[in-house]
């Protein structure tokens, strides 16, 4: 075996070898190993351990001294096309952002949420993060393809992709707070839906691409296509997505037309079961956690979006301890610049202290939720979020040798409450994307002066 600075040279494309690591495998049981190896063939883990790596002929091997080896991040809420509207409203509530932010994205097309979804998938990818999903609910009417061109910018960073199509069809007019140039009529909804479905959904066990049901949010969609999305997307076998209980505001909206708790008003139109996630889940009382636990209804915290935004601090502790499938998310990058899934698991870990005390959360639960916490509320937890063998290979490397690192005793530590350590190798579905903090499927430096041109473009066109 040939090694060129700590990696061998690529022998054959099917088998890697990862030894010499402080492997934190987030099974059920905890395992970590702090000289440990993981063995990759093709698409799937074939084999972890302790001790030395297995000598396999022919095969990729990493040095993986000097670093920590976890699963790749799982990133449960995201709005990709809001890389090109990041540091607007900077000092804003949610109502007041949303409404300077929207009449900006209702100038959004194909091309530029492509080159939004390119920036923002790199920046995930270069932190560490294998699996993301995407709450695209600005459909323009002349804006084409929007759908299409974001799984096109997924398919050539390489990031295992779960875009949920969103909408919006409570406009202004009728008492919602989107302006009416960009809701959608139900029929169109639902046809549109339906075409993003059928054109790409993936159910297969080692899918790159499962397409979710995601109208907005109650103040944004009307009950009627509340309930029409949970029917279609209950026929079609995918999953439902929406935000919730992110701010007072919200609650004060549905007790005042509702006459109930946002997860009451959710429970009444079908919106529960463990094929259900919500975004935020910030203000929430005892019965809705109680809710969510008895149904298997999912969460996505995001408590960097949360704290910009002055939403609160979501009930993280008692959601995970009542059993809610929970997981993390970067949220749009208009509310979260920094869009890190690590950033994440440390800010979750410092609010819920804050909140609690010092024993609130552990660093591996915060690593936990970025991994195999996502990928429960995914449905996917039989196949992602850890490294087991039969899992497949969404990993990464982490250095943490290095000044920001050394002489830190526990690894994990040093990931969740230290800066983002650099990102020696990501793997997804056994396909290098990164290496040695460089995302090798696209080129950075024309990435970033695309995203500045649809940045000024965009605005420009909103005067």
């Amino acid at each position: 075996m040939v090694r060129v600075r700590g990696v061998a040279q690529l022998m054959s494309p099917d088998t890697v070898v990862i030894s010499g690591a402080y492997v934190a495998t987030v099974d059920a049981a905890g395992t970590e190993h702090p000289d440990g190896y993981v063995v990759v063939r093709g698409n799937r883990i074939v084999d972890v351990g302790a001790g030395p790596a297995p000598v396999i002929e022919g095969a990729r091997v990493v040095d993986g001294h000097g670093c920590l080896l976890t699963p790749g991040l799982v990133n449960t809420h995201h709005h990709l096309y809001q890389w090109i509207t990041r540091g607007l409203a900077a000092d804003d509530t949610l109502f007041g952002w949303l409404t300077t932010l929207y009449p900006i994205w209702a100038g959004i097309d194909a091309d530029a949420v492509r080159t939004a979804a390119t920036g923002g998938l790199a920046w995930l990818a270069k932190h560490g993060c294998t699996t993301t999903t995407d709450h695209h609910y600005v459909v323009p009417r002349d804006g084409g393809d929007v759908f299409g061109a974001e799984i096109e910018a997924a398919q050539t960073v390489g990031l295992r992709f779960h875009p949920c199509r969103g909408s919006m069809d409570l406009g202004h007019s009728q008492g919602g707070l989107p302006p009416d140039s960009v809701v959608e009529r139900l029929d169109d909804v639902l046809k549109g839906t339906q075409d993003v479905i059928d054109r790409w959904h993936d159910p297969a066990p080692d899918s790159m691409l499962r397409v979710a049901v995601a109208p907005c949010s109650p103040f944004s969609v009307t009950g009627d296509l509340l309930t029409e999305a949970a029917a279609l997307a209950r026929s079609a076998g995918v999953r439902l997505h929406t935000h919730l209980a992110e701010t007072l505001d919200e609650q004060d909206f549905c007790a005042e037309r509702f006459g109930c708790t946002p997860v009451q008003y959710m429970e009444q139109l079908g919106w529960v079961g463990p094929d259900v996630w919500y975004a935020h889940a910030v203000h929430l009382d005892d019965a809705a956690i109680g809710t969510m636990a008895g149904t298997g209804t999912g969460a996505a915290h995001c408590p960097t979006s949360n704290a910009r935004l002055g939403a609160g601090i979501a009930r993280v502790k008692d959601l995970h301890t009542a059993g809610v499938p929970l997981g993390l998310g970067v949220d749009g990058a208009a509310s979260n610049e920094a869009c890190n899934m690590l950033e994440e698991a440390r800010h979750a870990v410092l609010f819920a202290r804050a909140r609690g005390g010092p024993r609130e959360m552990s660093v591996r639960t915060a690593l936990e939720l970025a991994t195999r916490g996502g990928a429960r509320v995914l449905g996917r937890e039989d196949e992602l979020g850890s490294l087991e063998p039969g899992t497949l290979a969404d990993l990464a490397l982490w250095r943490v040798d290095t000044l920001a690192h050394s002489g830190i005793t526990d690894p994990v530590a040093a990931l969740v409450l230290g800066v983002t350590p650099p990102l020696e190798l990501l793997l997804v579905n056994g396909r290098t994307v990164v290496e040695r903090g460089r995302v090798i499927t696209v080129n950075e430096e024309n990435v970033a002066a695309e995203v500045e041109r649809a940045h000024r473009v965009l605005v420009r066109k909103a005067g």
